[in-house]
């Protein structure tokens, strides 16, 4: 696995030179900018939401009002641990929904970015076909419902986890492996499309090699410290870096679902 991770981090570098060789850059500023601002908006109601999501959370389970009873000074630190662990914890999981949300309405884009990207790695033109994009399209939305289902699943699963003193800290990165590797799915599924495997052969392909997927998004996430910039060009880069990683996993001998 951590040689498909170091192929997926390494397609990042070559994307750029990749999207710079052969301008494609109004294919990655159309979708980056739709992405950027949802992004901001998704960010602005979880600022405004979060505080009282955690405090409701708390106070329904009742761990607020036996904490502030105890007068422990180590509880009260756990406490404050928790809670930090909790709210970062939510921050992804609100950043899950919008992720999701921009991958089923920018769909087409990424998707013919992807087979534009192949097209030029192949030296071949992909003929349009409006009914095989519309089963694209069905494809892509079928397959962020159920990530997103999964995904949910997961993050309910960590988030009673977090509660568990010390043993809860390690839950963020969890939270970022489990998001890292759905969002990566997601970009790779573009090329399984592409190569004829059907749905469920590309999720067994992506279970199979994590790392690819894990790699990509892993990076992807990592761009978005860079403020705006990064949030622009993260979706693009993300989608022709796994259509690069494929190219090279297909080289390899990794492009197996078995």
């Amino acid at each position: 696995m951590l040689k498909e991770i170091i192929i997926a981090i390494q397609s990042y570098a070559e994307a750029h030179r990749f999207i710079s060789k052969h301008n494609l850059w109004k294919w990655i500023i159309i979708p980056g900018i739709i992405y950027a601002l949802m992004f901001i908006f998704g960010f602005y109601l979880f600022w405004t939401s979060s505080g009282e999501a955690v405090e409701f959370m708390l106070l329904k389970s009742g761990i607020k009002v036996w904490l502030d009873r105890m007068e422990d000074g180590w509880l009260q630190y756990l406490f404050i641990m928790a809670n930090i662990i909790l709210i970062l914890i939510l921050l992804l999981f609100y950043f899950s929904l919008f992720k999701y949300l921009f991958l089923i309405v920018g769909s087409p884009l990424l998707a013919y970015l992807s087979e534009k990207t192949d097209s030029i790695l192949e030296n071949r033109e992909f003929p349009f076909n409006l009914s095989q994009l519309s089963a694209d399209i069905k494809r892509g939305v079928f397959l962020a419902i159920r990530n997103m289902l999964w995904q949910t699943f997961y993050t309910v699963a960590i988030i009673l986890l977090c509660l568990i003193p010390v043993i809860g800290w390690i839950t963020p990165l969890l939270t970022l492996v489990f998001e890292s590797y759905y969002l990566g799915f997601s970009m790779l599924d573009y090329s399984c499309e592409r190569n004829k495997i059907s749905a469920k052969d590309s999720i067994l392909f992506v279970s199979t090699h994590k790392g690819l997927a894990i790699g990509n998004g892993m990076v992807f996430y990592l761009m978005h410290l860079l403020p705006f910039i990064g949030w622009v060009l993260a979706p693009s880069y993300a989608v022709v870096a796994a259509t690069l990683s494929i190219s090279k996993a297909k080289k390899q001998n990794l492009f197996s679902a078995n």
